[in-house]
């Protein structure tokens, strides 16, 4: 088994005030008795958690609370979550803390009580800075709430700030993405994720381009446009080190690391996955159905597998190639994949040398294809 001392804990909070046109995640509109019952039944979670001792004693290296719109909730219960959290498992002074929010949602007031409880990094979903953008996938707010939330969060206290985009959304053009990466530059986060429109099944922009409404989104263009936030956030400073992430030196998100790196995950809430000691689960995908199951005093633990050692290997071949440096050969070699890697350096979209293998930026915009050829 592939063994790792780090280990994060993910809360998934799954209420949005709406549903936006591109989103495929389990989530609930945001309902004050619903809610309530979710903050309730993830107590009872963290408890029966900590009965069962899954963290075997380590120190959480990251806590991510994310979504949905956690700023959903009111932030008495975020903070009062926060310290339980703290009070249940052992963290130290460089546990990454962070907290998903919408830039609409949070005050210079909320923004306060969240770093002073302990949150120590924060991530808005920005999109776009382009108002016309928001209307085209059902985005509420408005584009100058982001640069409010920001600096409110750095007067606030917090210094780790990330600003979510998409690129390739409907009617944007290349000239429209780099207007939207230089006006984020300018409020300088430490932390940018660029992520590319993709279209999932039964969401109300797929709909709307089976109807013509839309376009579907141009592949040519987020070409381009992914080039271009290559180009603009590394003369602004930022070190491209996953295929969606750019940082600051010293600022890249610990927590994501975990996912890439073969690092461990508890995750709480409906329809939150972990990776725990070569297992995978997740949590019931339903809000009623996780209450209903906690109420009764069992977790509500689903598609429970645990992976073989050369499953383990495989993984940690397949996430790790997320990350620009690669993984080691040691790890390709021991995921017996040879063949499918002689393959992909064929078709050029990996590229190795006698210490490392990594994507080549057409791998990098293949990346799903290469994952799939692994697995």
């Amino acid at each position: 088994m592939i063994a790792s001392e780090a280990i994060g804990l993910y809360i998934h909070v799954p209420f949005c005030r709406r549903r936006c046109h591109f989103c495929a995640f389990y989530l609930e509109i945001a309902q004050a008795d619903r809610m309530a019952r979710f903050q309730s039944a993830l107590l009872q979670e963290i408890a029966l958690h900590a009965q069962q001792d899954v963290l075997n004693g380590r120190c959480l290296r990251s806590i991510y609370v994310g979504g949905g719109t956690p700023t959903s909730l009111p932030t008495e219960y975020l903070t009062t979550l926060l310290s339980l959290i703290q009070a249940t498992w052992p963290t130290s002074s460089t546990t990454e803390i962070t907290l998903e929010a919408h830039p609409s949602s949070v005050t210079f007031t909320d923004l306060t009580a969240l770093a002073k409880s302990g949150f120590n990094r924060i991530s808005f979903g920005a999109e776009s800075m382009k108002d016309q953008d928001f209307s085209s996938i059902g985005r509420y707010g408005r584009v100058r709430d982001t640069a409010t939330a920001v600096h409110e969060s750095r007067r606030a206290g917090f210094t780790n700030i990330n600003l979510d985009l998409m690129y390739g959304l409907p009617g944007q053009s290349l000239q429209d993405w780099i207007d939207t990466l230089e006006s984020l530059v300018v409020l300088e986060p430490t932390h940018i994720s660029c992520y590319a429109l993709t279209v999932e099944e039964d969401t109300r922009l797929a709909h709307e381009i089976a109807r013509k409404v839309v376009s579907p989104p141009d592949e040519t263009l987020q070409i381009e446009m992914e080039a271009a936030a290559e180009h603009v956030l590394a003369e602004a400073g930022f070190a491209r080190y996953e295929i969606s992430n750019y940082a600051k030196p010293e600022y890249a998100c610990r927590h994501n690391l975990l996912y890439w790196t073969g690092g461990e995950y508890l995750g709480l809430g409906p329809s939150a996955q972990s990776y725990v000691e070569g297992t995978r689960f997740g949590k019931i995908a339903d809000l009623e159905s996780y209450v209903e199951t906690l109420g009764n005093h069992h977790l509500p633990i689903v598609g429970q597998t645990t992976l073989s050692t050369s499953e383990q290997q495989r993984d940690a071949l397949v996430f790790g190639l997320r990350l620009l440096l690669g993984v080691p050969r040691l790890i390709s070699r021991a995921a017996a994949r040879d063949r499918q890697i002689d393959e992909l350096l064929a078709k050029g979209l990996l590229d190795s040398d006698h210490d490392r293998l990594w994507l080549t930026p057409l791998g990098r915009r293949y990346a799903d294809t290469v994952a799939e050829i692994l697995f």
